[in-house]
């Protein structure tokens, strides 16, 4: 269908190496967008690239530092010629209650997750504007609409994440950029594997609350990515989608 169709257009995804935003970057590239992904381990980087094809390049950079995020964005406007579509998916946990967390781990998750996803779409949003077709989407977390105990830091980025992509769905929506977020519930990627090796009793819990009666995977993501970067979504925006299996409609 031409309405999900990306040939010409061009996505940069943060985190885009694995887990969630390699999925979502497949989702892309199978649509016909060119992908950039971004990510620090520069072997991983070449790997997804080999698993997006041709149309496919990466940029590593560390979306905490201003001066690397506008490196990351004119990167992929000098090799592809513009962008069109942005994913903000890069991010970090530290699993630990307020009460032991350090004000060190909480700025280095708040950094890592809510400073970059502002670093980027600022330095992205003359691009976007200047497509006539712009499209945001920002990676959140089930853990907007209900607290996690053991993620404080995480929880209160990700809250940050839907509360920015509304500001910045309103400010640009006279640009014709189009800003979402997603809201993964347990999906299967590293970050989790670790959370069931350190949170007794989890793989069990996920599995009994969520109607779907699994973990999400990172090919999940695939479809939800296309439609919030296609024409598809036109008139959506500023919104805060679950991807959870049902996991936040259930208590």
């Amino acid at each position: 269908m031409t309405l999900f169709d990306l040939s010409g257009r061009t996505a940069l995804v943060t985190g885009g190496n694995g887990g969630i935003g390699l999925g979502m970057a497949k989702g892309l590239a199978a649509a016909g967008a060119n992908v950039m992904v971004s990510g620090r381990n520069e072997a991983k980087n070449r790997a997804a690239v080999a698993a997006l094809g041709e149309r496919a390049a990466s940029v590593a950079a560390d979306v905490t530092r201003p001066d690397a995020v506008e490196a990351m964005v004119q990167a992929t406007i000098d090799r592809f010629g513009g962008l069109d579509i942005l994913v903000i998916n890069a991010g970090i946990n530290i699993r630990k209650a307020a009460h032991e967390a350090s004000l060190e781990e909480w700025r280095a998750v708040i950094s890592a997750n809510l400073d970059s996803a502002f670093l980027a779409a600022r330095a992205a949003y003359p691009a976007l504007k200047a497509s006539g077709r712009g499209k945001v989407i920002a990676t959140g977390s089930m853990t907007t609409l209900f607290g996690a105990p053991f993620a404080p830091a995480y929880s209160a980025s990700k809250g940050g994440i839907v509360q920015f992509v509304r500001s910045i769905a309103a400010a640009w929506a006279a640009d014709n950029i189009q800003c979402n977020a997603i809201l993964p519930g347990w999906i299967d990627t590293d970050l989790t594997r670790r959370a069931r090796a350190e949170v007794p009793g989890l793989n069990e819990r996920v599995l009994s609350r969520t109607p779907a009666g699994r973990w999400g995977r990172a090919e999940d993501f695939a479809g939800i990515a296309v439609f919030l970067a296609s024409s598809a979504s036109d008139f959506i925006t500023g919104a805060a989608i679950p991807v959870d299996g049902g996991y936040s409609s259930t208590i």
